[in-house]
């Protein structure tokens, strides 16, 4: 049995006084190797809705059979906002409507209503194109942050915390500044979590 307790205290981010770079292929491994098979794959398919070569009808159809509420729920709204995003092309580009558009899994109707359609929408309305990827970033952590507020040390934690981790990872790609507020903002979330639970 995992001690996601453990896992989670010994992250080195949320050492007293750790200020090094943020390796997050380095500590994504040292969290992989403390979790059981089962879990290691879940933390795998969380890391594979970042690849974008993997995502596809079928990643999304193999995510919804998942038995981790967080996954089924982070996959979900990952696909609705992809779609959004990708819906704002087709009408900017003049394509098809629904063109390239990933389905709901098993559906065989239209796309279900997504919640957050008309704040992606007003994101995607932005001229500047980092603005709109921060914005549907920031979308994307509120998400992880709704999927996660009622659990504590368990698997759901860990698997945001990735989550989270990918998306500041890319943003010290992109923009460094924005990568560094996310990377602070990631390890203050983290350790007011584990601070209410001591």
């Amino acid at each position: 049995m995992n001690n996601y307790e453990y896992i989670i205290a010994s992250l080195p981010v949320l050492q007293a006084g750790y200020r090094g770079p943020l390796d997050a292929a380095s500590l994504l491994e040292e969290i992989r190797e403390q979790l059981s098979a089962s879990d290691a794959a879940a933390l795998q398919l969380v890391l594979d809705g970042w690849n974008a070569n993997s995502l596809g009808e079928e990643f999304y159809a193999r995510a919804a059979k998942s038995r981790s509420a967080f996954i089924n729920g982070y996959f979900l709204y990952d696909r609705q906002l992809r779609n959004a995003k990708v819906n704002w092309l087709n009408k900017s580009l003049g394509r098809p409507e629904g063109q390239d558009i990933i389905p709901a899994p098993g559906a065989d109707s239209a796309e279900e209503d997504f919640e957050d359609q008309a704040r992606a929408a007003e994101v995607l309305a932005g001229t500047d194109i980092l603005e709109r990827e921060r914005g549907l970033d920031s979308l994307l952590w509120e998400r992880i942050d709704g999927l996660t507020i009622m659990h504590v040390f368990d698997l759901d934690v860990i698997l945001g915390f990735a989550a989270k981790l990918q998306i500041v990872d890319r943003w010290l790609k992109l923009d460094e500044n924005t990568g560094r507020e996310l990377f602070a903002r990631l390890v203050s979330d983290m350790k007011s979590q584990y601070l209410q639970q001591e």
